[in-house]
């Protein structure tokens, strides 16, 4: 059962979230012919939005449902950098960016005309930070941990969350018994050793392991692979789109949540909503059984939204009073 105020240990929660910061761009425009040069459309482009996505994202939902949140991560010595920090400051979360002259802040561009996604561009290196950059991001986010009540890794294979800084920051807050959430990328589910909690969505655990995952049985064997991947101690949280998710605990039976939205209209920073509300519910020492609850409302609210989307925890009251 989820406590009749399951939010208010969320008030004033410190969460540090370290990972790649990403700049949401939009070009909103109107198609009204095709190209003579190719048959594509030509849009006509009225305005420009901006927003911040990837852990920058998990930062404003922390904020957003109440939290406290910090934030670490690379940005480009360029004007994407500028606007993804100035997108993060307006959530109210603590940046601490440290820059890296050798690559552009990652920055996705959606062309979108009526309502309609046209085409998608990609500004972005992914070699693994290295050197005296890494050093510099694990300085800035040990600093944080021993302020916060939970830590998240935000791993969006941007190149932040390297073996070395997933296992030195894992060790660092589990030395100082901060629960670390991760938002897993790729298929090296080893770096993420000592967790306390891992979720990924069915495609990510199926692409970990190469492998179709069909029904449940195979969701919960691909689980209890992963979970001795990550030393037996760690959660797996499988999210599963309109299946819901699965949880499973070590020594535990799996722990099924429905999914709850009724209108979906973009899935975009759905993942990071549902990170958001975990790393909360176990900062304000709830089980994580009641932290899935939560995210799955969290989540079916997200999913309403269109674009990069944060939520407040008035909106996640209101969702939970409607399934109560």
């Amino acid at each position: 059962m989820v406590p009749t105020d399951p939010l208010a240990g969320f008030a004033g929660c410190p969460v540090l979230v370290v990972g790649d910061l990403i700049l949401d761009e939009y070009v909103w425009g109107t198609v009204s012919r095709v190209s003579p040069e190719a048959p594509v459309p030509v849009v006509e482009v009225g305005r420009r939005s901006y927003a911040a996505g990837g852990a920058a994202n998990v930062a404003a939902n922390v904020a957003g449902l109440g939290g406290r949140a910090a934030l670490v991560g690379l940005v480009g010595a360029d004007a994407g950098g500028e606007r993804v920090c100035g997108c993060v400051a307006e959530s109210d979360v603590a940046v601490s960016p440290v820059p890296d002259p050798a690559r552009p802040t990652t920055t996705k561009t959606r062309v979108i005309a009526h309502g309609q996604q046209v085409v998608r561009f990609d500004h972005e290196v992914t070699t693994p930070v290295h050197g005296p950059v890494r050093d510099a991001l694990l300085a800035r986010a040990k600093e944080q941990l021993g302020g916060v009540r939970a830590c998240v890794l935000s791993d969006y294979g941007k190149g932040v969350v390297t073996p070395e800084v997933a296992g030195e920051l894992i060790a660092a807050a589990t030395a100082m018994g901060v629960p670390v959430v991760v938002d897993p990328k790729g298929v090296d589910y080893g770096k993420y050793r000592g967790a306390a909690v891992v979720k990924p969505n069915q495609s990510e655990a199926a692409r970990a392991l190469n492998r179709e995952l069909h029904d449940d049985r195979a969701v919960a064997a691909a689980a209890a692979e992963l979970i001795g991947t990550l030393g037996g101690r760690t959660a797996v949280l499988v999210t599963r789109g309109p299946a819901g998710m699965m949880l499973f605990e070590p020594g535990r039976p799996p722990f099924h949540v429905p999914a709850l939205a009724r209108e979906v209209y973009d899935v975009t920073g759905a993942g990071d909503t549902v990170t958001a509300a975990l790393a909360l519910a176990l900062g304000s020492g709830l089980p994580l059984t009641t932290g899935c609850q939560l995210a799955a409302a969290a989540a079916a609210v997200v999913v309403g939204k269109r674009g990069t989307a944060a939520l407040s925890a008035g909106e996640l009251r209101g969702q939970l009073a409607r399934t109560a």
